[in-house]
Formats: structure tokens, C-alpha cells, sequence
């Protein structure tokens, strides 16, 4: 499904950890590899303070990680500094969660959106304007946008604000952090489609943070599922329906589709996640897992293939 001539980010063995209280650490991401391949779209899925952020944060050199390394066409990007990781950044753009938090509500939309370029000297102050109006119309905004200041748009006008200049400097990457979480579904059905389009016309390599396996299983081509900093699931998207981890089945049993049946009932995962300071040995699912066996509490698991571009990381498949 994926060609390795289409690889363009690879992360290996990438760990964070934070130091905490009491001489101990919080292990944010633990042994993570996961790659990201032109025209394809990588989600990345689990509850709240999984990890999922932490690691994206890596690729757009937000944080570093504690080990391991993130190759961007071969190069560690981890390792740089200065006016190269400078240039690195302009391949690799990211649109957050909160688009009105990333941006100046001083500036104009036209100067929010060509202020990368700029940066870059990708264009004069000249062509701004001309610019500004070709972006906006890109994602299907008015180019008269170009004159408004943030607070004079909806929620869905300011994401795709946020989505047209991350694509301003024709990223080989874009980072997408709960880019839809705020937004009402209608809405998130047009930005979806609006950032699957933009992806076929430049051939793009997205990473899409979600909660909702539901929506991420809609357009991503692969999907990795995390549960406290370990990626316990790698599957394609079109494959959500085989997949094969405990957490992997909950998640999956508590999509609400108006298709469902509902005379069965909703299963809950039941107990409460580990804190992340005091994390048992085994497998971090252990006490939430009907299917727990004793192995599970003495040797944390490793991923391994079940299927064409699928691996889990249970004992059942030791």
C-alpha cells in the first residue's frame, strides 16, 4: 500500500521523557516509529494525554525528543540547529487546534497568511495582496477575506485561514492537531474534504491528531492507535473494521453512527487509566483488558505483523 520511494518522514525509537516530583519521570511517548508518506495521511488516535501532541510536536521541532531520531529525507532533525532547522521548517508546517491562538488579532488576514512567505523571501511586499487573495481562494474563501482580521470570521473561516498558510510555502508535511475538534460537524465534513483535496493536488504528507477514530477512519490511509505514550495498533484506515487490539475494539465499539444498532448496548472501557508517573510493568492495557493474562503483567509487548501494514502489540499475537 505504501512505496518506500514515497517515504518522506521516518520516526525511530523516539522516546520523551519529563522529569517529575519526587526524583521520578513521566514517560510522554515510549519507543514510537511511525512513518509519513507523500499523498497519505497518517491519523493518530487515543484519549486525552496519550501522547499523540507530544509526539507530533517532534516533527514541526516544537520539543525534542529525549531519544531516537526523526528523519526528514534522510536527515536527523532532531540534530539541527540554527539557519538549517530554519529552512527545514518551511517543508513542514502545522495547523493547531485553536487557529485563533495562532494568530495575531492585530494583523490582517492578508499579512497573517504572506507573513511565511515573507520570511522566506518567497515574495515582495508587492505581491502580498494578489497573494493573500490566491491562498484564501485555494480554500475556498472569498478573497475580499484578505481585508478582515481574525475576529471578524466563523470558526471554520479562521481554520481554513490557519489551512491556507500552512500550504502558503508548499509543504512536503502538514501537522494537523485536533484541527476539527472545535468545529460543528457540517463544518468538519467541508474542512475534511477541503484538506483531502488540497492533499490529492499537492501530494502531501499529513499527520492528523483525533479523538474521534470515527472521523480519522473517514480519509486517513493509515491509522495508529496510542494508549499512555506506546503505539499499540498500526493499520490502514481501510482496514479499521480488522483490527485487532483490546483498546483498538473499545474505541471502535463506542463510535455513535445514526446506521448503529441500538438495541445493543454501548460497552465502556472499564476502570480508569495508570497515572503516567506509575505506569505497572507488563502491558500498559493490563487493567482495563477482559483478555488480561499473566504474561501480560510481567512483559510489556512489542509490535509485530498481523496483516499487510498492520501490527499489534498484544501477547495474543506473540
Amino acid at each position: 500500500m505504501f512505496n518506500p520511494d514515497d517515504l518522506v518522514l521516518e520516526a525511530k525509537h523516539v522516546t520523551r521523557r519529563f522529569p517529575a516530583a519526587g526524583g521520578r519521570e513521566l514517560t510522554a511517548c515510549n519507543d514510537i516509529n511511525l512513518n509519513l508518506y507523500r499523498g497519505k495521511t497518517l491519523g493518530l488516535v487515543g484519549e486525552s494525554g496519550c501522547g499523540k501532541s507530544t509526539f507530533m510536536r517532534f516533527i514541526v521541532s516544537l520539543d525534542t525528543p529525549t531519544e531516537g531520531e526523526i528523519l526528514f529525507k534522510g536527515r536527523d532533525i532532531t540534530k539541527m540547529k540554527g539557519e538549517e532547522l530554519r529552512q527545514v521548517r518551511q517543508h513542514i508546517q502545522m495547523v493547531f487546534q485553536d487557529p485563533t491562538g495562532s494568530m495575531n488579532p492585530k494583523m490582517r488576514i492578508r499579512d497573517i497568511i504572506c507573513e511565511p512567505l515573507l520570511n522566506f523571501n518567497r515574495i515582495d511586499k508587492s505581491e502580498k495582496d494578489a497573494k493573500a487573495r490566491e491562498l484564501l481562494e485555494m480554500v475556498d474563501l472569498p478573497g475580499d477575506f484578505a481585508d478582515r482580521y481574525p475576529h471578524n470570521m466563523s470558526g471554520g473561516q479562521r481554520q481554513r485561514v490557519a489551512i491556507a498558510r500552512a500550504i502558503a510555502l508548499e509543504p512536503e508535511i502538514i501537522i494537523m492537531d485536533e484541527a476539527t475538534s472545535a468545529l460543528d460537524v457540517s463544518v468538519q465534513k467541508t474542512v475534511i474534504e477541503l484538506i483531502t483535496r488540497l492533499q490529492r493536488e499537492h501530494n502531501i504528507a499529513i499527520g492528523f491528531i483525533a479523538h474521534d477514530l470515527g472521523l480519522i477512519q473517514s480519509f486517513a490511509h493509515q491509522i495508529a492507535v496510542m494508549y499512555l505514550g506506546n503505539i499499540v495498533e498500526v493499520m490502514p484506515g481501510a482496514d479499521i473494521d480488522k483490527c485487532e487490539h483490546p483498546y483498538t475494539h473499545a474505541l471502535m465499539g463506542a463510535i455513535f453512527d445514526t446506521k448503529m444498532d441500538f438495541t445493543k448496548k454501548i460497552e465502556s472501557i472499564e476502570g480508569e487509566p495508570p497515572s503516567p508517573l506509575d505506569i505497572p510493568p507488563g502491558c500498559p492495557f493490563q487493567n482495563r483488558c477482559a483478555e488480561c493474562e499473566d504474561i501480560c503483567k510481567q512483559k510489556h509487548p512489542h509490535l509485530v505483523d498481523v496483516g499487510s501494514d498492520h501490527q499489534v502489540s498484544c501477547h495474543k499475537f506473540a
